[in-house]
């Protein structure tokens, strides 16, 4: 994928936010049934951003109410009139592009250089992606002797889209895109967490999003999740986030059995072959490692490197980490900031005792990072495990923190026997100069999207998605419109007069 950096925001981020907001119902800003608050933190150094309430099930009626009554009119729009919406909102979101990274940096921690060049213009490619496709996802005819048949694709409804917290307005603009431009009508739940940048695109916009097409109830999952996934009402349920989330939401989504999609996590295996550039592998590698903080589904956090050039591979790897700076993730000489929550850090620090507990040779990290300024702030140096064991926890449970970790290999086939040896399977990386080999291993690696020689490159219209517990469906790509539609079949008779079945 090719993105433009968005220009730098104004420092600090006065006015480009409110200090609290509501629900975002029928178009329009609601108080919640409860006056419970969340606070959204800033997690660099905990500080307050914004309150929004504590949703309940009450809130969650009066959003499916909305966009019950919207979806009948917008379902009935022309392609025309859904791109104009679409693209509009993807104009909105280009001329604010600098004010909304800020609010993504600040309210989840990724580095300004990667919300401003990465994370925004994508979301930003994902409205454009979907306004164009509102003419493009047509039915078919089909002819047989006397008989043509009409296959129409219709929207499904109103559709549930629960979004995570590690990458806020780019998987709100990823869930809502398609579904409008499918003719659906959405009910958001955001991450209490992180929601800052999806609220405050919610304030530019609200004057073009016809009034209950799109609405946001902030709150707690069990609090918001069951009476939303529930709800006769609902058609689909589309999620991003754990495995112990989405196993619960599947049950809910059973009550009506509506379809789901599932965006899980991921341990993906990054390999790299003898004939490997090392430079660009361990360039990737570290990428996995601090993009976004490892908090990234889709991060290579298991490295397989042959035992030809791991001495070397490690070095150059351990290299590259350690000329990065940790700290302030608003100063575009950082390359790692802080993990979004206590929580999350409590979590990764876990998972540092345990590599070390477990065997695993500490090579670099392994500590909570001190950052002059930001004492209180959620910062972990990158870290990376050697001599591990494909068994040991640490290479088989999600991290999501800048943690790696290196296995050698001789062997193909029990290389690819460890690499898929995962209940995992959402992306992977080979790294070789034998075109063949590439192809062979892409080929049988059990994941939805492996990256040949460079990791993370995201490309325009190419669906993400996983095998086994990385969950189903696929998003970023015209695929998802076919999870936003149902299919309707219409058979007509062409020749005149009974059949004479009956004489």
């Amino acid at each position: 994928m090719t993105t433009t950096p968005v220009p730098e925001a104004q420092l600090p981020a006065t006015g480009i936010h409110r200090p609290a907001y509501g629900h975002f119902i029928g178009g329009r800003w609601a108080d919640g049934a409860s006056d419970e608050r969340i606070t959204l933190l800033n997690p660099a150094d905990n500080s307050v951003l914004a309150t929004v309430p504590s949703g309940t099930a009450a809130d969650v009626e009066q959003a499916i109410d909305a966009a019950q009554r919207a979806f009948p009119s917008w379902a009935a729009t022309s392609p025309s009139q859904r791109q104009a919406v679409l693209y509009e909102l993807a104009q909105r979101l280009r001329k604010r592009a600098a004010d909304f990274a800020l609010l993504d940096t600040l309210n989840h921690g990724p580095t300004i250089t990667e919300t401003s060049g990465f994370f925004v213009p994508l979301a930003i490619e994902q409205f454009e992606l979907f306004s164009g496709a509102a003419w493009m996802h047509t039915g078919s005819t089909r002819v047989s002797g006397e008989r043509l048949g009409l296959v129409h694709r219709e929207p499904l409804g109103v559709c549930a889209q629960i979004i995570p917290w590690n990458a806020p307005l780019l998987m709100f603009a990823a869930k809502v895109a398609p579904a409008l431009a499918a003719g659906n009508t959405v009910v958001v739940k955001p991450s209490e967490i992180a929601s800052l940048s999806v609220l405050a695109f919610l304030d530019e916009v609200s004057d073009v999003l016809p009034p209950g097409t799109v609405n946001v109830v902030n709150g707690y999952g069990p609090a918001v999740g069951e009476p939303l996934v529930t709800d006769p009402r609902v058609r689909k349920v589309a999620f991003t986030g754990s495995r112990a989330t989405a196993r619960t939401l599947i049950g809910y989504a059973a009550a009506n059995i509506i379809p789901q999609t599932m965006e899980l996590g991921g341990k993906s295996a990054n390999i790299v072959c003898a004939d490997a550039d090392l430079d660009a592998a361990a360039e990737g590698a570290a990428m996995c490692v601090v993009a976004n903080k490892g908090e990234f589904c889709l991060a290579g956090s298991r490295v397989f490197v042959h035992d030809e050039v791991l001495d070397e591979f490690l070095d150059k790897f351990t290299g590259v980490l350690g000329r990065i700076k940790v700290g302030d993730p608003t100063d575009r000489a950082t390359g790692l900031g802080p993990l979004a929550s206590r929580a999350q850090l409590k979590k990764v620090t876990g998972y540092l005792e345990l590599g070390q507990a477990e065997g695993a040779r500490l090579v670099c990290g392994g500590t909570v990072a001190t950052v002059d300024g930001f004492a209180s702030g959620n910062f972990v140096e990158p870290t990376v495990f050697a001599d591990v064991d494909n068994t040991m926890r640490i290479a088989q449970e999600e991290i999501f923190g800048p943690v790696s970790t290196v296995q050698r290999w001789t062997d193909e086939d029990d290389l690819i026997a460890r690499a898929n040896a995962s209940e995992y399977g959402l992306a992977g990386g080979v790294w070789t100069s034998d075109l063949r080999r590439a192809h062979r291993i892409a080929g049988r690696l059990d994941t939805g999207t492996v990256y040949i020689n460079q990791y993370y490159n995201f490309m325009e219209n190419m669906p993400i998605g996983g095998y086994k517990q990385s969950g189903f469906g696929r998003e970023f790509s015209h695929e998802v419109l076919e999870h936003y539609t149902q299919t309707k079949a219409v058979i007509v008779n062409l020749r005149e007069g009974p059949l004479g079945m009956f004489g």
